[in-house]
């Protein structure tokens, strides 16, 4: 199967949920303001998010129409969602030197941050970047266990400590593992423990420190992997992470689960930050940059091109 029947696979449930929040919308006699606040109500009801359902209910207004036919209604969704996703679509580069380019990957348990990790990693290495992993979740011996076996899975060298070891450690280890090595990019798990942020704040703050001893330019990106079952949940998490640990961009994952895609519009529309890539099922290489004219198309129930 392709990346794209994927990924159209993975926003169906979103899409058939957008189509019901608007049937029978389209069927009405006149395009009034009822219908268009209606047609507002729909979207946000379908996790698209309150500032990108006005853009899309005025940029319906600004057209004129009468009568707006299902079709219409459907093409104007995508041609809205897809400029709303075309600025943030931005795959992740790692230009950064001197190597090693850090990435600090960041989110609350459960989100797949560690399996986000491990299908970074695979797409990277796809690229032939040398990679190594750094298992600095050290709270929880899971999180170690099981970046251990994705690195084994794609080929990879993970760098662990202890449980409730020192995590800035483990970073300092990883930077000069990865430079004696020659390895391109070194991907660092953390600790997702939102309701403690005072901690995070600190742990993060202390793995800043020794990372600028090494290179004053890392950490390059500092990525929260978001789980689009959460809704607009997740967009709180985006303001707090954002705020404790200065988030540079976004990861979606688990699009396949859930009618709550829009999500990925709402985040795109409120913050702007970069989405790097989206993940849409479990296998390895279910995760990538995305098309953000065929998110649209698929969000909006609309053939691909």
């Amino acid at each position: 199967m392709s990346w794209l029947d994927r990924l159209r696979g993975g926003f169906k449930k979103t899409a058939d949920k957008v189509a019901d929040n608007l049937t029978g919308l389209t069927s009405r006699a006149a395009l009034d303001t009822a219908t268009l606040a209606d047609i507002e109500e729909a979207l946000i009801a379908s996790d698209l998010g309150p500032e990108a359902s006005h853009r899309i209910r005025e940029a319906i207004a600004a057209r004129r129409f009468e009568q707006l036919d299902e079709r219409g209604l459907r093409t104007i969704l995508a041609e809205e969602i897809e400029a709303i996703l075309a600025p943030v679509a931005k795959p992740l580069e790692v230009f950064g030197f001197p190597r090693p380019h850090v990435i600090l990957v960041i989110g609350v348990n459960g989100s797949g941050k560690t399996t986000t990790i491990g299908k970074l990693g695979h797409w990277l290495k796809e690229q032939d970047y040398g990679v190594l992993l750094a298992a600095g979740d050290t709270f929880r011996a899971a999180a170690i266990e099981q970046l251990q076996i994705w690195g084994d899975r794609i080929g990879a060298p993970v760098i662990s400590g202890k449980e409730g070891g020192d995590a800035a450690g483990i970073v300092f280890d990883g930077v000069r593992q990865a430079t004696a090595t020659g390895e391109d990019v070194l991907i660092v798990d953390t600790a997702g423990r939102l309701q403690n942020k005072s901690h995070l704040m600190e742990e993060l703050s202390k793995i800043r420190r020794v990372l600028g001893r090494l290179n004053p330019e890392a950490p390059h990106d500092v990525l929260l992997v978001l789980d689009a079952t959460t809704g607009q949940n997740g967009l709180a998490q985006v303001e707090v992470f954002r705020e404790s640990a200065g988030v540079t961009g976004l990861i979606m994952t688990k699009l396949d689960g859930t009618a709550r895609g829009g999500v990925l519009v709402a985040a795109a529309e409120k913050f702007g930050l970069p989405i790097h890539a989206i993940g849409v099922g479990e296998k390895v290489d279910d995760l990538r940059p995305f098309d953000p004219r065929e998110v649209a198309r698929a969000i909006a129930g609309l053939p691909p091109e």
